[in-house]
């Protein structure tokens, strides 16, 4: 009797990088849904719906940012290095006490447009602070007849219908919307500590709601980072041009920990783009 056996399985792929992406207020890993298959096949990229966020439950026993770096932690300990954690506006506030806390489970960090700098000064985040505002807001963000209004404010670049129906979606079942104006503050801010890791800070030149002119700060907060401004972005890119997103969120965290891996004098990279599409580094000492 002849003996046959089952080969065994092959062994799972390892990828040449893993992207964990964290959405920002109001949103869910729907927000980077249009870019992700754009991303290449030796790239890992999971986006994640934090707890309170879209469908997700709320967790009661997240009262802090801490608390959410913290349940991230967890998502990240599951995954492959070398491992670039991306947040996006609220997201990359996150991503920032992430790095306070958990630096060494990450091997580089990506900024977009991140939120925190000036919360006293924008007056949007002013009006924030007043509990009633809150609501108030979500409910016109998430109000169809406001939705025609609102999707000419957000997008510059046409977007199907079925994937704003998800996005306006995302902001109604929101359970932590208003939570997080009150856990990310100027004292919080503030409190942050210098790092060294790896970072890319990343602002589309086009951006109306976080202005580009925090962006020394986060160079001090991160010393080793490669800055990128890209002319033709505003606040969305990953909906708006998710083709050209993906492709420039590969390329820089590939740069960042290639930077990394190389020997070192101590110096920031900064590469911008202007509006004519030119490019150029400046090195600081």
């Amino acid at each position: 009797m002849a003996v046959t056996s089952t080969p065994p399985p092959a062994p799972p792929e390892v990828p040449e990088l893993t992207i964990i992406a964290v959405h920002g207020n109001g949103g869910s890993k729907t927000r980077f849904q249009r870019a992700q298959p754009h991303m290449p096949h030796s790239i890992r990229f999971r986006a994640v719906t934090l707890p309170g966020f879209a469908d997700m439950p709320r967790d009661p026993a997240l009262q802090s940012l801490y608390d959410y770096a913290n349940y991230l932690r967890q998502i990240i300990l599951e995954e492959t290095p070398p491992i670039v954690l991306l947040g996006h506006g609220v997201g990359a506030s996150i991503t920032l006490e992430y790095i306070q806390r958990f630096a060494s489970t990450v091997n580089g960090i990506v900024l977009h447009s991140p939120v925190g700098v000036r919360a006293k000064q924008r007056f949007f985040a002013r009006l924030m602070q007043i509990p009633v505002a809150r609501n108030i807001a979500q409910h016109l963000f998430a109000a169809p007849y406001m939705r025609p209004i609102l999707s000419r404010l957000l997008f510059s670049h046409p977007v199907p219908n079925e994937y704003l129906e998800r996005f306006f979606h995302d902001y109604r079942s929101c359970d932590v919307f208003a939570q997080m104006f009150e856990l990310i503050t100027t004292a919080w801010f503030d409190a942050l500590q210098p790092r060294q890791i790896p970072a890319v800070l990343l602002w589309g030149e086009r951006e109306q709601r976080l202005s580009i002119e925090q962006m020394h700060v986060y160079q001090h907060l991160l010393p080793n980072n490669i800055t990128r401004i890209v002319s033709n972005w505003d606040h969305f890119p990953m909906v708006e041009q998710p083709e050209q997103y993906a492709r420039e969120v590969v390329r820089l965290a590939r740069m960042m920990l290639e930077k990394a891996a190389a020997p070192t004098n101590g110096t920031a990279a900064i590469e911008v783009v202007t509006g004519r599409g030119n490019s150029f580094e400046i090195r600081i000492d």
